[in-house]
């Protein structure tokens, strides 16, 4: 099977009314598989008449809409290949990706994106032809290469596709490096096809599920869920915005969703946030089904806590369910690691949270947690079917597989390094917990040494910090230091509330007046001397700098996925670190 095979394979099986939905003026808009499929097939006499060639790259800018996969699928079923880019990246990024990959058509999403790319033009002499999903007067809009296939040229897409193997390379995913220019993944119809079938088993969703997608389907994570929920037959809901996710849930009460683990944990400082505004026997009650939660183990069969449990679900975390939409059965997290301690309070809570694992060079899934194999609290589950794991020497995850990519686009010698006997190094530091159950505890680039000798893991004491409900982002620093220190943006909202009850009227008070305050520099000593007990002496935070802004994409502190970019963080906030270590 081929990706542009899977929504035919939908028309097939399970045709569906509702294959895509999203939400115009208020109204929620639905597009059915088959009217999915003229679509694509007048797109693709479209890219035909307008030259496109087995092997050009058409370039995707824009966020969720199906549109995208409209062009996702007209494209690979003619021989192109497809180049997701993120709507958020530099201008200095854009042009490297237009430029590296030969870009020769690319729609954007709206005004912004056409003009930003507009005035790079000059510098992308490939790039011919530029279109916007949304309509603006004088701007060339996508329709326009609908309006000028030919329908003679139906028998050009079959014998096209004819001679498509499912080893050909599909798309060329550029992944957003801390350090240097973005390196092209090459993956294949096999590679990411391969992944998407391995992962039927693991996702509780079939042909009458609704899912809920808002993660940006150019990263490889969502992108290969909606071909795995489109070769289910899924109906696919298009949040708004993240804005708007918490409401679009309950309109929509998906089956299923995914996230990343700083979405979940902004879900629960909000829950968490209600449960403060409460008084009396029901704030006691609220707290204490939290409590219980924390206790949570899964399998435990001890009668008293299964008692207790039944009560907390059914007086509190019924609520919890109900803010979202009332019948998820699993969300899916991946990206980076969540915290333990909340994947047991939602797996008390009766909200599955299926933790995996992967990266793009693996299209991208390696392991991911399921009801029908068993979930480890910790873990990022077992292996998916087909795709082997070993432990190097020093620690480091080699993957196997036929989801391991086809190499990086121009770049023999990156690949040749990332890609040994067959083996794909992964960077990442792990290993198996009861002899299945894969755990990672670091990546292998970002374990450092201070200056006696000792390692220390700044991922895993990130996680753990976090889980104070006054610390809502954290970079350990102290590479050849004498002790590890930190950076620490505070969680506002607690703050705030915790010092109006301490008499501050907090609400006046800019963040930078907030860090400054003595008694919120106590409080954060306080959290960090808690969780330091769960430290040895020279893993433990000695000292730290408030933040008062936080890490952001935007403020190109976070990539795309909301992982921390630490040489740039160290770079920017170099006189904070300074301020730590001069003592």
């Amino acid at each position: 099977m081929r990706l542009f095979d899977i929504p035919f394979h939908q028309l097939h099986h399970f045709p569906n009314e509702k294959m895509f939905t999203t939400k115009t003026d208020g109204v929620w808009k639905s597009i059915s598989t088959q009217e999915f499929l003229d679509l694509v097939e007048k797109t693709s006499l479209g890219l035909i008449e307008l030259g496109i060639n087995e092997g050009d790259k058409i370039g995707i800018i824009s966020s969720n809409r199906y549109e995208w996969n409209v062009l996702d699928i007209a494209t690979l079923q003619i021989g192109a290949i497809v180049v997701p880019i993120y709507p958020n990246i530099s201008k200095d990024d854009y042009t490297y990706i237009l430029n590296d990959s030969e870009i020769k058509l690319c729609v954007v999403g709206d005004q912004d994106l056409y003009e930003k790319i507009s005035e790079i033009r000059t510098k992308t002499p490939r790039l011919n032809l530029l279109y916007t999903f949304n309509k603006y007067n004088e701007i060339p809009h996508w329709t326009e290469i609908h309006n000028v296939g030919k329908i003679e040229h139906q028998s050009i897409i079959e014998e096209r596709k004819s001679k498509i193997d499912k080893f050909d390379l599909a798309t060329i995913i550029y992944t957003s490096g801390t350090t240097g220019n973005p390196k092209g993944v090459m993956l294949s119809h096999n590679n990411i096809v391969s992944n998407a079938l391995a992962c039927v088993d693991r996702m509780p969703c079939n042909e009458h599920s609704r899912v809920l997608t808002f993660l940006p389907v150019c990263h490889v994570y969502e992108r290969m869920l909606h071909y795995l929920y489109m070769y289910m037959g899924c109906a696919i809901y298009f949040a708004e915005s993240l804005d708007t996710i918490g409401d679009n849930i309950r309109e929509v009460k998906p089956h299923m969703f995914t996230a990343v683990p700083r979405l979940i944990e902004k879900v629960y400082d909000k829950i968490i946030q209600k449960g403060e505004e409460l008084t009396g026997i029901k704030k006691k009650l609220f707290f204490w089904a939290v409590s219980v939660a924390e206790q949570y183990e899964v399998g435990k069969s001890d009668f008293w806590y299964t008692f207790k449990l039944k009560i907390a679900r059914k007086l509190i975390f019924s609520k919890w369910k109900e803010a979202l939409g009332g019948e998820v059965k699993a969300i899916a997290s991946g990206s980076a690691a969540l915290q333990p301690r909340l994947a047991r309070i939602f797996l008390a809570a009766d909200i599955t949270v299926l933790e995996g694992y992967g990266l793009t060079e693996t299209s991208p899934v390696i392991s991911v947690n399921c009801l029908k194999n068993g979930i480890k609290i910790g873990s990022v589950g077992t292996l998916i079917p087909d795709v082997e794991v070993k432990i190097a020497e020093d620690g480091e995850i080699l993957v196997k597989g036929p989801n391991v990519m086809m190499g990086y686009y121009k770049q023999p010698e990156k690949t040749a390094e990332a890609i040994v006997d067959g083996w794909f190094h992964t960077g990442d530091i792990g290993t198996f917990v009861d002899g299945k159950f894969l755990k990672i505890t670091d990546r292998k680039k970002e374990i450092f040494k201070t200056s006696g000798g000792k390692y220390i893991i700044p991922q895993a004491m990130e996680n753990k910090f976090k889980e104070s409900r006054f610390i809502e982002q954290m970079m350990v620093v102290g590479e050849g230091q004498k002790f590890p220190g930190a950076l620490i943006v505070p969680s506002f909202i607690h703050l705030k509330d915790w010092l109006n009850k301490k008499g501050v009227n907090a609400k006046e008070l800019s963040n930078f007046e907030i860090i400054n305050l003595n008694l919120v520099k106590e409080k954060l000593e306080k959290e960090v001397n808690h969780y330091n007990q769960f430290y040895g002496g020279y893993e433990q935070i000695k000292r730290f700098e408030l933040l008062e802004n936080e890490f952001t994409i935007e403020g190109n502190e976070l990539t795309p996925t909301l992982k921390l970019k630490r040489k740039i963080i160290l770079e920017k906030y170099a006189l904070f670190i300074e301020r730590i270590y001069n003592v």
